[in-house]
């Protein structure tokens, strides 16, 4: 039996920091911050083909989880989703619970309501969209 594939975490201090917190207490530590729930989402590097984690804030909409590709409103998108786009099959643990999921961009239509959602979550949201000239996308994710 081969041996699991490594998941290399977020490079960025604090967000590696918490990622750790995460797995070592299997969500107990890090499921909420700064009164918000974030999840763990690992993809697939586009170009190095590595399996790459990141934490990331979440809202669920029924059955689905959200995200949003602020990159704090900077000019490109965060690498996660530039990854997700590049193969839409993730990694994600809630908590404790870990899944298997399917990555989309939210059309036009439905991202008026999805971004309302996350805004009222988390209001710098709005501020981040303000900041950059990019759209920033709204990611669901469906479990597979």
């Amino acid at each position: 039996m081969a041996p699991p594939e490594e998941i290399l975490d977020s490079p960025t201090g604090w967000v590696n920091r918490h990622i750790r917190r995460y797995v070592e207490s299997d969500g107990r530590s890090g499921h909420r911050w700064h009164g918000a729930q974030t999840l763990l989402l690992t993809t697939r590097g586009r170009r190095s083909g590595k399996l790459r984690r990141t934490a990331l804030l979440y809202r669920q909409d029924g059955d689905r989880y959200l995200l949003v590709a602020s990159n704090g409103g900077a000019r490109r998108h965060p690498d996660w989703y530039r990854n997700l786009t590049a193969d839409p099959e993730v990694q994600v643990q809630v908590g404790a619970e870990k899944f298997t999921a399917k990555a989309r961009t939210a059309g036009p239509a439905e991202k008026r309501r999805l971004w309302r959602l996350m805004a009222e979550m988390w209001p710098d949201y709005d501020r981040y969209q303000q900041r950059t000239s990019r759209e920033i996308p709204v990611v669901i994710l469906e479990r597979s």
